[in-house]
C-alpha cells in the first residue's frame, strides 16, 4: 500500500516512533482522525495504479516453487495487495494483518464484492508489539509497510521464523511518489511538482533502506530485486480524485515549508470551483515500485557434508553431489567402503 508520512513544523518535524514514522500518520492529520480519508486514498491508488499489481504477482509466481496454500499480507491496509494475491493464487487462503479496524473492514467489504471473502482471514495486530499467531504460511507480502515499524529487523526475523522452509517473502517499496503534473501547469512558476517532491524527500517521506542486507541478516536468500515502472496514460476518470487526495495531503504537510507562491498554486489546483482545478484536467500518472523477493532456505539434507570437506581420500564413487550444492554420502556397497562417520572421525583426529 502507498504510505505517507507527516511533516508538521508545529511539532518539530516528522512524527517518529523509535526512529520510524507511524504508518498511518500523514498530511498533518492524525491517523485516528483521518482513517476514512486514508482508506479512500488507498482505494484510489489501487484503482488508478493497481494494474501494476498484475505484473508484480506474475513475477511472484515465477519465484514460488509450489502452489501456495497460505499467503500473509503484512500491513494490508484496504487490501489492494491481499486481493491481487488472492486472484493470482486462486486456491490460497490470504491472511491480512493491519492495525486499523476501519481499513480491515474496507478490505472485508471489497473481498465480498469480488467473491473472495471465503478465502480471506483478517487479523488486527500491532507488529510493534508482537508477531500475531497466524500459523505457518508459504508466501508473505509486505508493501510499503516494513519501514514504518519500530524494529524492521525483528519483524523480518518473525516472518522468517513463521514462513515455511522454501517459502517466499516479497517486500515492495514506493521509489518515487506518484507524478501527475506537467513541468509547467500554466500557473505560478514551472517545476511545482518537482519542488514538492524535493521538500517531501527532505522531510523523509516514504524513506526506506535497501532491504537486501536486512533480509540477509534475517536469514533469507535473495532471489531477485526488480523495479516496476508505472505509467497510466490516458489516466482513468479516478485520476483527478486521486491527484486531489494526494496533493491535498502534500499541501497540508508542506504548509510553511514551500514558498508562498507555490502554496497558492496548489490552492488553485485543489479548488473545486477553479477553472484550473485538477478535477478538470487530463492527467498522466507515473510512478515506480521496487520489489525484493527473498526465500527462507530449505533445511540441510540429513547426512550431507558441505562441499569444502576433503573427500579425495575416500574415493569418488562414494560421493554424490546433491542438487543444492552439498556432497552426499551414498550407501556403502562393500565392507571396506568409507562411511560418513569414518571420514568425520578422521577429520577430527588429524
Amino acid at each position: 500500500m502507498l504510505a505517507l508520512k507527516v511533516f508538521s513544523p508545529q511539532r518539530g518535524g516528522m512524527t517518529q516512533h523509535a526512529s520510524h514514522p507511524r504508518r498511518h500518520d500523514l498530511g498533518g492529520v492524525r491517523a485516528q482522525d483521518d482513517e476514512a480519508g486514508l482508506a479512500d486514498m488507498l482505494d484510489l491508488d489501487a484503482e488508478v495504479l493497481g494494474s501494476y499489481l498484475d505484473e508484480v504477482t506474475e513475477w511472484i509466481g515465477q519465484h514460488v516453487p509450489d502452489v501456495p496454500r497460505t499467503v500473509v499480507d503484512v500491513g494490508a491496509g484496504t487490501g489492494t495487495g491481499s486481493l491481487a494475491l488472492a486472484r493470482r493464487f486462486s486456491t490460497a487462503e490470504v491472511v491480512a494483518i493491519d492495525t486499523s479496524a476501519l481499513l480491515l473492514d474496507r478490505l472485508r467489504a471489497a473481498a465480498r464484492e469480488q467473491g473472495l471473502a471465503e478465502r480471506l482471514r483478517v487479523v488486527q495486530a500491532d507488529l510493534d508489539v508482537a508477531w500475531p499467531e497466524v500459523g505457518a504460511f508459504d508466501v508473505a507480502w509486505a508493501a510499503s509497510s516494513l519501514h514504518h515499524v519500530a524494529d524492521p529487523d525483528r519483524v523480518l526475523g518473525d516472518i522468517h521464523a513463521a514462513l515455511d522452509p522454501g517459502g517466499l517473502l516479497v517486500v515492495v517499496e514506493v521509489d518515487v511518489f506518484p507524478r501527475f503534473l506537467p513541468h509547467d501547469v500554466g500557473l505560478g512558476r514551472p517545476g511545482l511538482e518537482a519542488r514538492c517532491h524535493e521538500a517531501l524527500a527532505q522531510a523523509n517521506w516514504n524513506s526506506h533502506p535497501d532491504w537486501q542486507p536486512h533480509l540477509a541478516r534475517a536469514g533469507f536468500d535473495i532471489a531477485e530485486q526488480h523495479t516496476f515502472s508505472i505509467e497510466v496514460s490516458p489516466a482513468s476518470p479516478s485520476a483527478g480524485r486521486y491527484a486531489h487526495a494526494f496533493l491535498h495531503r502534500v499541501r497540508a504537510a508542506l504548509d510553511g515549508v514551500l514558498a508562498a507562491d507555490d502554496l497558492t498554486t496548489l490552492d488553485h489546483l485543489l479548488a473545486d470551483d477553479s477553472s484550473d482545478a485538477l478535477l478538470r484536467r487530463d492527467l498522466m500518472v507515473r510512478g515506480s515500485r521496487t520489489a525484493w523477493a527473498a526465500r527462507r532456505p530449505e533445511p540441510a539434507v540429513a547426512g550431507s557434508l558441505p562441499l569444502h570437506h576433503d573427500a579425495s581420500s575416500r574415493g569418488a564413487d562414494a560421493l554424490g553431489v546433491h542438487p543444492q550444492g552439498t556432497v552426499v554420502w551414498q550407501q556403502p556397497t562393500s565392507p571396506g567402503q568409507a562411511r560418513p562417520q569414518d571420514g568425520l572421525e578422521e577429520g577430527r583426529s588429524s
